[in-house]
């Protein structure tokens, strides 16, 4: 009798287990039969896409632009997981929230888009925004995330879209961070990208086990890598919890002050709609509003920021000011030079372009790496690390675009060969004020954030 019951028990849990089993699996849903294209429809260009032997195969065709095989639904808030195997010698990726409209482009799919890059870039995983603003996440910010992905292998893929977050794995490894609020729904595509005439066709990738979850999702853990906030003056819950905290509110001059005075300039400068803005004046340096500076000291941290110029602007973010000088004009510090190249004179003077947009103002041209900076009149997102062993580095738009150490010799002889050669000890201050410049031109500023080292 007590086997007899004993069966009974260890079959109940058996039943119970695979009950708890099937509920868990009905989460996810197929996306591909395995069998044809159902509910599938292809838009743009004619690349060749077949269903062969359960996987979904993208051939390249001369001459085509980007071809799409969209999904007949659109999808908001998912978690999406498929697998790929891609020529070495390919560029594809993996349309998520994306949409053809006639009033874009004729139609072109533009939107989100998780890249397929097997070539020496690695910038598998980073999210670039087809057809629109470019790329959102370079995975030059994210070292570890371009060991992800592996050539002439299956790669597996999860996305995580939910609410205003995007964030993707390859094979388990974080690859991309992205907060955006532009499109909050749309289709879900695999892309096989455009080659020219005179280029070999038939080229291959092949995709596999593509399921979606649309209910009850939970977000996975913190990935502990860099996030890309696109949303103005957001905080995320994961820039919170890796230390971050407005350095600006996005609605008042509170924690800023005038550059040697002890209140917020009561002209020159403006406050609305979520951004920081100097005001055209004469195009001189700091005569008008003048330069505003944090009211707090900071030694080491990372400051993230987001900069608008108008046609000939100039401005700049100085740091490790310390307002001893009493000097005229702007106060003294290391610069990250902001500036239109085009259109004003200081980016032909100083030394090799030292005084171009990104550079160590006076002292470092920044490397010019195609794309990475926006057009006149866009948002570019700035930061600058500074680490507690004096390493300093400039990112744009995800690139890095100059590094150096304060107090090196390299450092030193640029300072000793600068308008800064008078200025005992320049930039080598233990902490210092944050500041931004009035050149007398207009540039905004938003999402001004910072986390202490």
């Amino acid at each position: 009798m007590k086997n007899k019951q004993l069966l009974i028990l260890a079959a109940l849990l058996l039943g119970s287990s695979s009950i708890a089993f099937q509920a868990q699996a009905q989460k996810w849903q197929n996306l591909f039969n395995g069998k044809d294209l159902a509910g599938w429809k292809q838009l743009n260009g004619q690349a060749k896409y077949e269903a062969v032997n359960g996987e979904i195969v993208g051939t390249t065709v001369s001459n085509q632009p980007n071809s799409f095989l969209t999904t007949e639904k659109n999808y908001g808030d998912f978690i999406l997981e498929l697998e790929l195997w891609v020529d070495p010698a390919m560029n594809s990726g993996v349309q998520i929230r994306s949409e053809s409209k006639a009033d874009h482009l004729n139609g072109r799919v533009h939107g989100y888009q998780v890249e397929i890059d097997p070539s020496d870039r690695q910038f598998s995983g980073g999210i670039y925004d087809e057809s629109r603003r470019g790329w959102l996440y370079p995975l030059d910010i994210n070292p570890t995330g371009k060991t992800a992905f592996k050539n002439n292998q299956w790669n597996k893929y999860r996305v995580e879209c939910i609410g205003s977050s995007i964030r993707t794995w390859i094979n388990g490894i974080p690859t991309a961070n992205v907060v955006d609020n532009l499109t909050p729904s749309g289709f879900i595509a695999l892309q096989v990208h455009s080659i020219g005439k005179n280029d070999q066709p038939g080229k291959q990738i092949r995709w596999r086990n593509i399921r979606i979850q649309t209910e009850n999702l939970k977000p996975s853990k913190n990935d502990g890598i860099f996030v890309v906030n696109l949303v103005p003056n957001n905080l995320s819950a994961q820039e919170k919890a890796e230390g971050y905290s407005l350095l600006w509110d996005g609605k008042t001059s509170k924690g800023w002050k005038g550059a040697y005075k002890t209140a917020f300039p009561e002209t020159g400068w403006s406050i609305k709609d979520g951004e920081l803005s100097v005001q055209k004046s004469t195009g001189a340096e700091s005569t008008n509003g003048g330069d505003i500076v944090t009211e707090k000291q900071y030694s080491a941290f990372e400051l993230k920021f987001d900069f608008k110029l108008t046609e000939g602007a100039n401005s700049g973010i100085k740091y490790f000011v310390t307002l001893t000088e009493g000097n005229k004009g702007s106060a003294i510090g290391p610069e990250y030079q902001i500036l239109d190249d085009a259109k004003h004179p200081d980016a032909k003077l100083g030394k090799d372009g030292n005084r171009t947009l990104g550079s160590l103002y006076d002292l470092m041209t920044s490397k010019k790496i195609p794309n990475a900076q926006k057009k006149i009149g866009e948002w570019n997102r700035g930061l600058i690390r500074v680490y507690p062993d004096n390493k300093i580095e400039y990112w744009l738009n995800g690139y890095k675009i100059l590094e150096y150490t304060r107090g090196s010799a390299e450092f030193l002889a640029l300072v000793a060969d600068s308008k800064y050669k008078n200025w005992k000890d320049f930039g080598m201050a233990k902490q210092g004020h944050i500041l931004i410049q009035d050149h007398g031109d207009q540039v905004s500023f938003r999402s001004i954030k910072l986390k202490q080292l």
